[in-house]
């Protein structure tokens, strides 16, 4: 589910993190960069955590409803659809999922009110309303009206808040990971939904390209922290009129990660390389590093063809720029 980018960003954070503490070993970086990645899976857990207590709170509020003298009938057929989402019902009921949430202590019970003010946006809202019309409404049906209260769970800024109190670290995250959650429940259907099912994962280990995209991403840490005395002279010589000690560290570590990639994975094409780099500096670093970044690198990437260091295979060849298709590397 992790896209190759966002395993690069990972690595650049990483990396940073051990050029700015002291004496971190290559050991302790790459165990850093796996800790960063699997606290991925345990934000989507929190994430998709909110879905349930929010149909928690709307059987509570319907409880508390039905004790008034002359209960609103509309108001209660409005709680009770939301409270047996079948959807969430079997999402909850997964065994992996289950053990998760208790491993995490997973308890929203101080924040009620919280969930109490996103419920009532909820279900006066257009798309529950609209919804709620639907007399017998199908899976599929309970399935999108779920998804749509996700959304509106994610983009609540206390409930983010709070989040990030748990866990600084996931701010920086947060939305990327909303974002995978969110297409990982929309590929969940009826019949793949029982106990026995796995646990939608940010990251799962039991897949092998994941494996390998966070592989390709762990090696790039390594590789990059090693060469990092390897480059900065290569860097050096192509600055005019300006000296290394006056270049952001951000950009001259997107420039290491680069080298790295060109030198050390001959199945990336070098555009491919390059524009990642230059997509990277745009999130990550100053408003002119992409133009810094993109100059560097196509002088290197001469100085480095002309040296022989740079060898692709057959796909490593190939340019998607040229011919017109986009590639997930």
């Amino acid at each position: 589910m992790l896209s190759r980018h966002f395993l690069r960003a990972k690595a650049l954070q990483t990396i940073y993190a051990g050029v700015t503490a002291d004496n971190t070993s290559e050991e302790e970086l790459l165990k850093m960069f796996d800790y960063n990645v699997d606290r991925l899976n345990d934000l989507g857990v929190l994430q998709m955590s909110t879905l349930m207590q929010l149909t928690y709170t709307a059987e509570r509020v319907f409880e508390n409803e039905q004790q008034k003298f002359n209960p609103n009938q509309s108001e209660l057929d409005l709680l009770d659809r939301w409270a047996k989402n079948p959807f969430v019902e079997k999402l909850s009921q997964g065994f992996e999922y289950r053990q998760k949430e208790n491993r995490m202590h997973i308890d929203w019970s101080n924040h009620f009110d919280v969930f109490r003010k996103i419920l009532n946006t909820f279900k006066t809202s257009h798309n529950f309303q609209a919804h709620a019309a639907i007399e017998e409404p199908t899976f599929t049906e309970y399935k999108t009206i779920a998804l749509t209260a996700f959304k509106y769970l994610m983009n609540d800024t206390t409930l983010r808040e709070i989040i990030f109190d748990r866990d600084l670290l996931w701010e920086d995250d947060f939305d990327q990971v909303a974002q995978y959650v969110f297409m990982l429940l929309k590929e969940l259907d009826e019949q793949s939904m029982d106990e026995a099912m796995r646990c939608p994962q940010i990251y799962d280990a039991r897949n092998e390209k994941e494996v390998n995209d966070v592989d390709f991403a762990r090696q790039l840490v390594a590789d990059t922290y090693k060469h990092l005395d390897d480059v900065e002279p290569m860097i050096r010589k192509h600055l005019q009129n300006w000296e290394l000690e006056r270049v952001a560290l951000m950009d001259i570590l997107l420039i290491n990660m680069a080298v790295n990639e060109f030198t050390h994975c001959p199945s990336i094409p070098e555009r491919v390389t390059v524009d990642e780099y230059i997509e990277l500096s745009k999130e990550f670093s100053t408003e002119k590093s992409k133009l810094f970044i993109n100059g560097i690198l196509d002088k290197l990437l001469i100085e480095l063809r002309v040296a022989g260091k740079i060898v692709k295979d057959e796909r490593g060849m190939y340019d998607p720029v040229i011919d017109g298709e986009k590639t997930d590397l």
